[in-house]
Parts: C-alpha cells; sequence; structure tokens
C-alpha cells in the first residue's frame, strides 16, 4: 500500500475541491495515483471541481497571436517555477519573442520551433541560457497553429490563459463580434472537443464507468445503468463539447445556434486553450 503523505492529500483536495479525509481514503484506495483517485471520488458521489490534473503547469506565460492577414493564429506556452520569475521583464521578452517568431515563421510542431534561431542561438538554446540566468526550470511546454479563412486569438488578463479558433468563413456580416464571442466562450467555458464525435475515446469509456458506478450508488437497477450512463454521457457532451454548450451570452441557444443564425452553414474548424494551473 502506497503511503500517502499530507501533501499529496492537500493536492488532491486542491484539484477536486473534495473533503480531506474523503481525498485521503480516495488515494490509499488509489494507490497514491492521482487520476484514478478523481475517478473513484466521481464514482461515489463527491461533487468535483473542474480543475483536471492536465491543467497543471507550474508559472510562466501563454501568449496567443494572430497574423495580419488573420488567417493564421499561434500559441505558445513558456513555463518556470515561480511566479517571481514570470514576471521577470528577460523572461517576459523571450516569451514574447518565442510567440513572434512562431506567428511569423509558422513551424509546423514544436521541434521545428524550438530549432528556429534566436539572436543567433536557437529557441532551444536560449531557453537553456535563461534556465542558467535565472537557476530555475524552463520549458516550452505548448504550441498550436490554426489556419482557417478568419481566426482569433485572446489572452486573458495575466497571460496565463489564452485561446485560439479558426472559422470556416470570412465574409460573415459582424464576424469581428462573433468571433470575439465565440474565443471567448472557449477559454471561460473550457470545452474538451468541437463535438462529440472529436472526443476521446478513453474519455468517453470513463464517463460512461463513472456513470454507471455513480447510478449502482444511487441504488439505480443493474439493468438500468447503461441506460442511465448514457443520459449523463450525452449530459458531458452538452457540457464540454462547444458547438453544444450553451452560448455564454444566450443560454437560451447552443454556440452552434449562434453560429448558425450568424451566417448560415458557420462553424468552428478547430480550436486550443492553454492555461497554466
Amino acid at each position: 500500500m502506497a503511503n500517502i503523505t499530507a501533501a499529496e492529500v492537500n493536492k488532491l483536495r486542491q484539484i477536486t475541491g473534495s473533503g480531506m479525509m474523503d481525498c485521503k481514503n480516495a488515494l490509499v484506495e488509489a494507490d497514491g495515483d492521482v487520476e484514478k483517485a478523481i475517478d473513484i471520488l466521481r464514482k461515489k458521489g463527491q461533487k468535483v471541481a473542474n480543475k483536471r490534473s492536465d491543467r497543471e503547469a507550474g508559472e510562466g506565460l501563454v501568449i496567443a497571436n494572430t497574423d495580419a492577414s488573420a488567417k493564421v493564429a499561434t500559441i505558445t506556452m513558456l513555463n518556470c517555477e515561480t511566479d517571481f520569475v514570470a514576471k521577470n521583464q528577460e523572461f517576459v521578452d523571450l516569451a514574447n519573442a518565442i510567440a513572434n517568431i512562431a506567428l511569423t515563421q509558422k513551424p509546423a510542431t514544436m521541434d521545428d520551433l524550438k530549432a528556429i534561431s534566436l539572436n543567433g542561438r536557437t529557441i532551444a538554446e536560449s531557453i537553456s541560457d535563461m534556465i542558467g540566468k535565472t537557476g530555475e526550470k524552463m520549458e516550452l511546454s505548448e504550441y498550436h497553429i490554426i489556419q482557417a479563412p478568419r481566426v482569433f486569438a485572446y489572452n486573458h488578463m495575466g497571460n496565463k490563459l489564452a485561446a485560439i479558433m479558426g472559422l470556416n468563413s470570412d465574409s460573415v456580416a459582424d464576424i469581428d463580434t462573433v468571433g470575439k464571442e465565440v474565443v471567448m466562450q472557449i477559454a471561460a467555458m473550457a470545452p474538451v472537443a468541437l463535438d462529440k464525435e472529436g472526443v476521446d475515446a478513453k474519455i468517453v469509456e470513463r464517463e460512461i464507468e463513472v456513470g454507471k458506478e455513480q447510478a449502482r450508488e444511487e441504488g439505480k437497477p443493474e439493468e438500468m445503468l447503461e441506460k442511465i450512463a448514457i443520459g449523463k454521457l450525452n449530459k458531458f457532451y452538452k457540457d464540454n463539447t462547444l458547438l453544444n454548450q450553451d452560448f455564454v451570452r444566450d443560454n437560451k441557444k447552443t454556440v452552434r445556434q449562434y453560429l448558425e443564425e450568424s451566417g448560415k452553414g458557420l462553424t468552428v474548424t478547430e480550436f486550443k486553450r492553454v492555461s497554466l494551473k
């Protein structure tokens, strides 16, 4: 049996918002595996906060940009260990330089971006140089690029969170307002996919398993568990896929309906959302 420390219990509590003893018992049952412990809490009916461990990224800066054509958007995240370093002007300058290079040179992959020259050094070497100056671990942990007929970017205050999005048309009336509202929806509501078909199969399997166990804990008949779990899965799709989410500005319609009303056939081609913890 894993030796569960107070720090591990507190970390799970911060992620889930559950009580200390509930977190400790879940970690013991999960043999110290945080993700399994989260599922155990959910299966037992605990209301788990929407803070997954995969969103924890330490400190740093997230920067989203669009080019002059508004057809290319990029997003980068440069991490460090402390907020003190994240606010250091040299670190800020480096993060912005990387973001600008990503936008202008449009590398296909993270490795391609790291290999680009910055003041006579590669970006990877420039990050290593900054590590030597600050003594903190640093990492270029996220890079995404979207190309579409029209793109939008949103940087939340403080650059802890950003989102980019592409639309399939740039000929819609008031396109600037439409795009701004939808990319801000992405930032605020953290959808996991564009539509239900884009949800990872492992997530679907996990949600069905959790739904069945919740129903079982509630005393529902065994033969009804699958149907109940599918109903919960459909609720998950509505809450967590962008086009099916309630539109924040008017929750009487979905994002899909808002886009269609704004322009016939208008939809999101893809999006990316990146945040620090």
